[in-house]
């Protein structure tokens, strides 16, 4: 059996399975939740008489970029979505047509429940990359346009949101080129816009990880929300 035939059926037959388990589990609290990877401080507070720590994690800060339909757009545009997101260029002959690919699988499998993540793919080769380029190179595999991002834009905007947002360099290992970023991973943002994981997007298994994921981060959503109704 092909490798993206495998994909296919992991994405399309094997998300509602896992749904279910995670469902389940949940009651038992039993689910490992995506952890979170960077912090900018602990701030120490008073609560009912005792110090505790308090760590404040790393969000990803505001910033603007053209979509592929010229508009200007950044993550808080997204209201509280989780994200999916990557990093290509149009012209790229190796990785990044096979990462889109993925991506799309990715975003059919979530298709009926569209409400819960938005996938945006960031070019890292604005010069040449317009918003009509970027537009076709969605249109090239399909893509649902309302539910994906292709962001151009500045090069220093995008740069810095790649190795200082976002980390690339440090989930890739050190393995990057930060004169011109070129790597397979695949970033998994929460609704506070928190790296809480990445993945090799060109890897079945860790597509997989990534589903269940979502999946996970949405309940992680559904859970604060009983917290908060319950301390009304």
């Amino acid at each position: 059996m092909k490798k993206t035939t495998i994909i296919t059926l992991l994405v399309v037959i094997v998300l509602p399975i896992i749904s279910y388990l995670l469902v389940e589990n949940l009651s038992r609290d039993a689910v490992q939740m995506p952890r979170r990877y960077f912090y900018d401080t602990v701030v120490v507070k008073r609560e009912k008489g005792k110090e505790v720590n308090d760590t404040v994690w790393h969000k990803i800060k505001p910033f603007k970029l053209k979509n592929q339909f010229g508009k200007e757009v950044g993550l808080d545009d997204l209201n509280g979505k989780i994200v999916v997101a990557n990093f290509f260029f149009t012209s790229c002959p190796s990785i990044c047509p096979k990462l889109t690919r993925n991506m799309k699988r990715l975003q059919d499998a979530f298709k009926k429940t569209d409400t819960i993540v938005r996938f945006v793919s960031f070019t890292v080769d604005p010069e040449r990359d317009s918003v009509q380029k970027i537009k076709a190179y969605g249109d090239k595999f399909s893509i649902d346009h309302d539910t994906w991002w292709m962001l151009t834009g500045d090069r220093k905007v995008i740069y810095d949101v790649a190795l200082n947002e976002f980390k690339a360099s440090i989930a890739s290992e050190g393995n990057i080129d930060t004169g011109f970023i070129h790597t397979e991973k695949f970033f998994l943002l929460d609704r506070d816009k928190v790296v809480r994981g990445w993945y090799n997007g060109l890897d079945s298994v860790n597509l997989g990880k990534l589903i269940k994921d979502v999946v996970l981060l949405n309940m992680e959503r559904d859970k604060k929300r009983k917290r908060n109704l319950f301390r009304k």
